[in-house]
């Protein structure tokens, strides 16, 4: 069905101006910047098919000579795509003085300081940009730290929707000990592979105590 036949509240330039970008989905979005369809296909239908041979994180990274070549974008199509996408990452990009930057352990523990007195186990990530600025901070977990508790979903959902390039790991020893136990390594190394995969950088993981940290 041509998108002008589509009821007013399913087009996404309408339902835009009505509703806001935040209420259309992935694929209406990019219908609107791709702009029309192909024979036989409307571009949210274009779009719908883009998305699941391409997902989202591994479109925005395309280089123009690959984007061009994706059915339903083309040459043109690709030029309007890559300049969105490098707007977006350059506004997502500049600098904030009043973002602290982490350029090692030590600046890192500064940001979790309140790990040093908890009576709990807390798993806490830190999500920085490009810069090592942080961008985020997330509690993963409360109490004895094991694998059904830190899920790797629960750590890299943070960090793709704030588009982090990589994660610091962090979790306190209540008791005073140091040296990671071997479900500490365990988990650490899980979550490196998981990392991998999703192209988010598992930059550290850190011990703290009342006193000290390790990594």
């Amino acid at each position: 069905m041509k998108i002008k036949n589509l009821p007013r509240h399913e087009r996404p330039r309408e339902k835009l101006i009505e509703k806001g970008a935040t209420a259309l989905k992935d694929k209406e979005l990019l219908a609107i910047l791709l702009g029309t369809g192909r024979a036989g296909k409307n571009v949210i239908e274009v779009a719908a098919e883009i998305l699941v041979k391409h997902k989202m994180k591994k479109l925005l990274a395309l280089p123009y000579s690959e984007m061009a070549r994706i059915k339903g974008i083309g040459p043109a199509k690709a030029t309007s795509l890559l300049a969105a996408f490098e707007l977006t990452k350059r506004a997502l990009e500049v600098e904030d003085n009043n973002l602290p930057t982490i350029n090692n352990a030590k600046d890192a523990v500064a940001q979790l300081q309140e790990l040093r007195t908890a009576k709990k186990e807390h798993f806490v990530a830190l999500y920085l940009n490009a810069r090592n600025q942080l961008i985020h901070k997330e509690t993963i977990s409360i109490g004895i730290l094991n694998a059904s508790l830190v899920h790797p979903r629960e750590v890299f959902k943070p960090a793709i929707e704030h588009l982090a390039a990589s994660v610091i790991l962090a979790h306190n020893h209540p008791g005073g000990e140091t040296e990671p136990s071997r479900a500490d390594e365990k988990i650490t190394e899980r979550l490196r592979e998981a990392g991998k995969l999703l192209g988010v950088d598992v930059k550290d993981h850190i011990i703290i105590t009342n006193n000290a940290f390790t990594n």
